[in-house]
């Protein structure tokens, strides 16, 4: 099971463009990890050097939307640090919603 229990996000030039290029806001991104529906699961292809996740679950407006992510440290503070978000593409949503029923 994964901690999903964090302070804040980890925000920069590199990861803001990368999820902005999907036409996904911060703020959008952000409240997706405040639902209890999001299902995370270990992203192992993309883990050589450092852990990173895989959540899939709707944004506030009930798109299906993927995030990778993995967590850092600052201080005391864990944080989310998003590396990637998009919505689902068609077949991905009739997966998903295939789980989701």
């Amino acid at each position: 099971m994964i901690n999903l229990e964090y302070s804040a996000f980890d925000w920069d030039e590199g990861n803001t463009e990368k999820c902005r290029k999907h036409c996904i806001s911060i703020e959008a991104i952000e409240s997706f990890f405040e639902q209890e529906t999001i299902l995370i699961a270990p992203d192992i292809k993309h883990s050589q050097n450092e852990k990173r996740y895989l959540a899939i679950g709707r944004d506030e407006s009930g798109k299906p939307m993927f995030v990778a992510f993995t967590f850092r440290k600052a201080e005391d503070c864990h944080l989310i640090r998003p590396i990637s978000a998009r919505y689902m593409h068609k077949k991905e949503i009739e997966r998903y919603e295939q789980k989701d029923s």
